[in-house]
């Protein structure tokens, strides 16, 4: 069923010739002509990075949700987060409750007013509304992620954020952003601000250095991952080192040994937030971020691999269906290690990827772990390769690959040409929503 809120995003997005345009500018210009919400703002924790934004909002929410003064109650925690999965309304989370559509409208409608047809980009002015919203409604705390780079991204706008926090940096959007490390987090490290602490992931020595020389000239205090605080995997979790000396740690809700560095930086922001008494073992324990190596359990698509996916037969034949949203070489990275652990079962690829992604550094460290990869073109997607072009990048790396028509009908190829095993979908966000969306 269509949403009104549909048809005014759908309005928004012809506000400007480009999907993106880095700048400050637009934004600023309608902040202003709305009485500057960015100013009114609960105490906001600013995160930027290449790999892992998501999943430390997930750990963070969790951790200052459950947590609190006991006299006054639990931490109010608005969050900002993108790109959505099925509905724009998961970007804007208030206390906890994504936004009602009727907000939703009337504040995309402010907005579009207050802009007055001028050239805007659809982050941008979306953005503002959830500034708008963010600060009518009452918090503690509010979660807000960039959305691309940092320097010039939308978000920031804020001039004295509570925190700020960068995760891993890997190579991504280089047509935007660059194609060397040094260089995007350059980028990255322009959410720095002057006197405001910054909790960094570990990361290669260069690009530690970019933001070691960034937070001296601003004096912005640093907690850098790997040299002031740490973490190690034990069988259990993990042990986390810091300031306050070391603590065991649950292992974290979300699955992938790359959760292990989120899960810990989001404990080193939590020292940080000592006033907000965050619960950080319970909400390592408890985060929810879906599409971030998320297994399906029902559903039409499941329907497709018949009774054995409902553990009706051997477990030789049975079948398990997985959805990933990474989508660069970091990524594909991360999810071999998980492949890798996947050993007692054939794994088999189902991907599709964005034309602004480096294909081949995705495909390269999981296509040699599994037993088969089928490359589609995701939905409705402008950017997306087409299932030939995916096709082709898997076998430029020496894989034999096969390109389908649709999710659904590699899953029926897979049924019949297989006994059983693991089907992961991975390489886009956009197509893990639409997976999501079509197997609800």
């Amino acid at each position: 069923m269509a949403r009104r809120s549909d048809a005014v995003l759908e309005r928004l997005t012809r506000l400007h010739p480009k999907i993106i345009d880095l700048s400050l500018g637009r934004v600023e210009t309608l902040l202003e002509r709305l009485d500057h919400p960015e100013r009114q703002l609960p105490p906001a924790i600013h995160v930027a990075g290449t790999n892992g934004k998501g999943s430390l909002i997930a750990y963070l929410r969790a951790m200052l949700a459950l947590g609190g003064d006991p006299a006054s109650g639990l931490n109010r925690v608005h969050a900002y987060t993108s790109p959505h999965l099925v509905r724009f309304h998961e970007r804007i989370e208030l206390a906890g409750t994504l936004i009602g559509e009727d907000t939703l409208v009337e504040l995309l409608e402010e907005c579009e007013t207050a802009n007055l047809g001028e050239s805007i980009t659809y982050f941008e002015i979306t953005t503002v509304a959830a500034f708008l919203a963010f600060a009518r409604m009452p918090a503690d705390v509010l979660l807000l992620e960039t959305g691309l780079g940092g320097r010039l991204d939308a978000t920031n706008v804020l001039e004295q954020p509570l925190l700020t926090a960068i995760t891993p940096i890997s190579i991504d959007h280089v047509q935007f952003l660059g194609s060397e490390q040094e260089v995007i987090a350059v980028e990255k490290a322009g959410i720095l601000k002057a006197g405001v602490p910054c909790v960094i992931a570990p990361q290669d020595p260069a690009v530690m250095a970019v933001f070691e020389a960034r937070a001296a000239e601003l004096d912005a205090p640093l907690y850098r991952g790997g040299i002031d605080w740490d973490v190690q995997a034990v069988d259990d979790g993990f042990l986390f080192s810091g300031r306050n000396g070391s603590q065991h740690y649950p292992k974290p809700a979300l699955r992938g040994a790359h959760q292990i560095v989120n899960a810990g930086l989001a404990a080193a922001c939590a020292e940080q937030l000592d006033s907000f008494r965050p619960k950080v073992a319970e909400g390592i324990a408890s985060a929810v971020w879906p599409a971030r190596l998320q297994r399906l359990t029902k559903g039409p698509l499941l329907n497709l691999l018949g009774m054995e996916s409902a553990g009706q037969a051997s477990s030789e034949r049975r079948w398990e269906l997985w959805i990933d949203g990474g989508h660069n070489a970091a990524a594909g990275e991360a999810l071999a290690d998980v492949l890798a652990d996947w050993d007692d079962r054939p794994v088999h690829l189902i991907y599709g990827m964005l034309n602004t992604k480096v294909a081949e550094d995705f495909v390269r460290p999981i296509a040699e772990r599994a037993s088969s990869l089928h490359a589609v073109a995701i939905p409705d997607a402008t950017a997306s390769l087409s299932a030939g072009d995916a096709k082709a990048h898997a076998v430029a790396q020496g894989f034999a690959a096969t390109a389908s028509d649709s999710v659904e009908a590699a899953i029926v190829d897979i049924r019949e040409r297989f006994p059983g095993g693991r089907i992961l979908v991975c390489g886009s966000l956009y197509l893990a929503g639409h997976i999501l969306s079509e197997n609800a």
